[in-house]
């Protein structure tokens, strides 16, 4: 049932294209700009540093030829831009320009814009512009959620029979290896498909020979590369203190150094490494990590314990149980402290995507702390069976005489029975353990979707980064914009349709919708219709009018009177008979 639960959320959770980090603040030339005479450098300016790819600038001219350019660098050596020089003949005529780069916190983000030299032209279909490759994000996704998963299982249960000291630790041998072996095989699957991850291409680039060895000069490569070493290093500690029962001060500071070491691998190359407070960040996040790790991984050795140990005292369930609210209680102020930093404002709570995921994941958290107190009460009710139940008294004969109590004992009259009190000793804790199993079998279930969902997170935009880049663009006169992909199937055909709403505000606002093939490529298709309609306020549809500009299907008259979630329905003709219709949910600010 838990590994069904994992595999349901996992397909979910790679459902959808993952957000990135590193937000576009401003392009030189601007997008759509009309420009006298040919500029001589093209510079994209982010929110946080980026690291350049080989490929992360890709011009065309207006009959879809691509311009050479000098590679990429980064202009007057500021980390947050990306710049290339373009030739000093351009001609004239509109010129698109496709860009991906990495953000610090180790995420690619893509985009394309246009300008135009002397006046506006059509463009050509481009064929040859990088997309997202759907596997290798879904796969490099999924190692991802089984590296969070299986640390926790390592570093939990390590430390469940370190601090806890189980009767019989012998039986977490198989979880611990598991752990282990899980997270070697997810980070060796990261490091691989690292290098087109980043690039957005197939698998079989993963193989290149110039693939890994550029993957290590990167920081998430660097950090995966230590995690491996990290893990090395783990095996051949916890090999040497296998049987050993008792462990003293430097084993316990060698294994806490393991797991910090480890947990600094996630913390040096995800969201606290960029932004606000950097140090203060990593901190927090190594915190954090090892303390939901203690929680849900112990739960899982206790769990174990509980199914494999049927005669476990209630020792140590009780540790156990004093350990997980000191983790609850770490988990709370660096949770706390991780929202503030990657929402900033209130309103981004609930105004963008990295606020409605914590939403679920705060609501999630909640339902763990119930189960929680269910378990403790469990553990109580054990405790309390051991405590108040007396040991039965031997009925005392021999030479030097005998009591009532025992003459009557050997009558069979009247004597007290201890067998009766051990019969309902013994009912009672298994009663108690049975209620504990399943409070901690559900625990253990709720972990996982919190594990997911803060796997969700570190795919998506902080609140307050989105927020600064749209403040950012907005006083340099560059509203933000809505872009909102599409999947489509028509037959045994399909594709997608990216759709760009500029500035994505009540008001009037441009379209500018582009239909990618099944290959991944720039299609054509005979027809497309786009309308919006707001079921709050019964307006609608409204058809945005789309027409097609040469490459791409657009308008610059779509006006959205109100703000509110706007239900956008995309149709797309493929051929004279075949057509299919798909909604999504817009969300227009004023």
């Amino acid at each position: 049932m838990l590994l069904g639960t994992v595999l349901v959320l996992l397909l979910l959770g790679t459902a959808g294209t993952a957000s990135a980090h590193a937000a576009l603040e401003s392009t030189d030339p601007a997008d759509g700009s009309v420009l006298k005479s040919a500029p001589r450098t093209l510079t994209l300016t982010f929110s946080e540093s980026v690291a350049l790819l080989d490929d992360s600038f890709r011009v065309y001219d207006p009959d879809n030829r691509r311009v050479k350019t000098s590679s990429a660098h980064h202009a007057k050596d500021a980390g947050d831009t990306a710049s290339v020089t373009l030739p000093a003949k351009l001609g004239t005529g509109t010129f698109t320009v496709a860009w991906r780069v990495v953000s610090a916190d180790s995420h690619p983000v893509s985009g394309a814009f246009t300008f135009s030299i002397g006046k506006p032209s059509a463009t050509t279909s481009i064929s040859t512009a990088p997309t997202e490759e759907p596997l290798t994000g879904s796969l490099y996704d999924i190692a991802r959620y089984f590296a969070y998963i299986a640390a926790a299982l390592l570093i939990g249960t390590a430390a469940f029979v370190v601090l806890c000291r189980p009767p019989d630790p012998s039986v977490l041998n198989k979880p611990i290896r598991m752990g282990w072996w899980t997270l070697l095989a997810a980070t060796v699957a990261l490091l691989v498909l690292r290098a087109p991850y980043e690039a957005g291409t197939g698998l079989a680039t993963a193989f290149e020979p110039s693939a890994l060895p550029k993957t290590l000069t990167s920081r998430p490569g660097q950090a995966l590369a230590a995690r491996l070493l990290l893990l090395a290093a783990t095996a051949a500690f916890l090999l040497r203190l296998r049987e050993r029962e008792r462990y003293g001060r430097v084993a316990l500071g060698t294994g806490a150094a393991l797991a910090v070491g480890l947990a600094l691998t996630w913390a040096s190359a995800e969201h606290a490494s960029a932004g606000i407070q950097v140090p203060v960040a990593m901190t927090s996040a190594v915190l954090h990590l090892l303390a939901m790790s203690v929680w849900l991984g112990g739960l899982t050795a206790l769990l174990t314990v509980l199914y494999r140990s049927p005669r476990l005292d209630a020792a140590p369930v009780s540790r156990f149980s004093r350990l997980a609210f000191a983790s609850v209680t770490v988990l709370v102020v660096t949770g706390v402290y991780q929202s503030w930093r990657g929402l900033g404002s209130w309103n981004a709570l609930t105004g963008t995507s990295y606020g409605r995921i914590l939403l679920v994941k705060l609501g999630a958290v909640l339902l763990l702390l119930v189960v929680a107190g269910w378990s403790r009460q469990w553990t109580g009710r054990l405790v309390e069976s051991e405590v108040r139940l007396p040991v039965p008294e031997l009925v005392r004969t021999g030479a030097t005489g005998s009591t009532a109590e025992g003459d009557a004992a050997a009558d069979g009259e009247g004597a007290p029975n201890p067998g009766d009190d051990s019969k309902d000793q013994d009912q009672g804790q298994d009663r108690f353990r049975r209620g504990l199993r399943l409070s901690v079998l559900f625990e253990v279930g709720v972990g996982v979707v919190v594990l997911v969902v803060t796997t969700l997170l570190t795919n998506t935009l902080p609140g307050r980064a989105a927020a600064d880049a749209e403040r950012t663009a907005t006083s340099a006169g560059i509203p933000a914009a809505s872009v909102t992909m599409v999947p489509f199937k028509v037959g045994n055909a399909g594709g997608r349709v990216q759709i760009t709403l500029d500035p994505g505000r009540v008001g009037e606002n441009s379209v500018e919708a582009v239909v990618y093939g099944p290959d991944g490529g720039f299609a054509t298709v005979p027809e497309l219709r786009l309308s919006f309609t707001l079921p709050a306020q019964k307006i609608g549809p409204l058809d945005a009018n789309i027409k097609d500009e040469g490459g791409y299907w657009g308008t610059n008259t779509l006006n959205l009177p109100i703000a509110g979630t706007w239900t956008m329905k995309v149709t797309v003709r493929t051929t004279d008979v075949d057509q299919v219709s798909v909604s999504r949910k817009v969300r227009i600010v004023r």
